[in-house]
């Protein structure tokens, strides 16, 4: 009664093809980088301007001040005539 019920005549199991279902990444390797002499100089000729510049910042930013410590001596002498 409660025993399984088999077919009369065996058939072949079916065939199961195993596929991956998430495949695995493909390693890649990395890109090589080349660096060649005109970014380098590049770089170098940046650098060099960007120094300049602040170099030329500081020096306006100093003779600034040393106007106004002369300016501000000047206007403090005409107070006391």
């Amino acid at each position: 009664m409660f025993l399984p019920k088999y077919p009369d005549s065996p058939t072949p199991p079916p065939v199961h093809h195993h596929t991956v279902a998430d495949p695995a990444p493909v390693r890649r390797s990395a890109p090589q980088i080349s660096i060649t002499s005109g970014a380098v100089v590049a770089v170098l000729v940046g650098g060099v301007v960007l120094t300049a510049l602040l170099a030329a910042v500081a020096v306006s930013s100093i003779s600034v001040a040393v106007c106004a410590v002369v300016i501000r001596s000047m206007l403090r002498d005409q107070r006391r005539r």
